[in-house]
């Protein structure tokens, strides 16, 4: 029986083999789910929902219209037990990929692959960045810097000033970017 510890890391390794240069985060809070790997590739913002052997499918009704809003691309992952049934429980554009241990080596199956389905909203991509990042898209972009006014401000400021393509673009590069060092200080 697969458990997500499992799971995880040797599923990072197979996308990373998979798509190339690549940034994982782990565990982000997306509206009132938690996405369990967010990928971030150099054109697009990939949400992965690990159901081990030892899961159920019980919150993945709640969890999909969450990861649809954040997320360009969505699969989920699954223990070998789930491939009967993985596909009632996903819309048609989610990937899903199954994961079995083979001779001691985790083995992964692309069921089906994930295709873009225009739900994501940039509103809540930006949700994803840190205050400071948000910052930095301002100042690379020259606009005003509102450092009084709350977040959902600057999110909103910063939709209506910047055109979506740069924004998509940029909110990827400040994703690519993240430094975690600053917290070390």
């Amino acid at each position: 029986m697969l458990h997500d510890y499992n799971i995880r890391d040797n599923l990072c390794d197979y996308l990373e083999s998979k798509y190339g240069e690549v940034r994982f985060f782990e565990e982000l809070t997306i509206g009132r789910s938690r996405a369990d790997i967010v990928m971030v590739t150099r054109e697009a913002i990939y949400g992965v929902e690990i159901k081990s052997d030892a899961d159920t499918y019980e919150r993945l009704k709640r969890q999909v219209p969450d990861y649809n809003r954040f997320f360009d691309y969505n699969s989920l992952a699954i223990g070998s037990t789930h491939a009967a049934h993985a596909e009632e429980h996903v819309p048609k554009h989610w990937g899903i990929t199954s994961a079995e241990l083979i001779n001691d080596k985790m083995d992964f199956y692309e069921i089906r692959k994930p295709i873009g389905h225009g739900k994501s909203k940039l509103k809540a991509q930006l949700r994803l960045l840190w205050r400071r990042e948000l910052a930095e898209i301002q100042e690379r972009n020259h606009l005003h810097k509102y450092s009084g006014k709350s977040r959902a401000f600057v999110e909103d400021y910063i939709l209506k000033a910047m055109p979506a393509e740069d924004l998509k673009k940029q909110i990827i590069d400040v994703l690519f970017e993240r430094d975690y060092t600053i917290f070390d200080k």
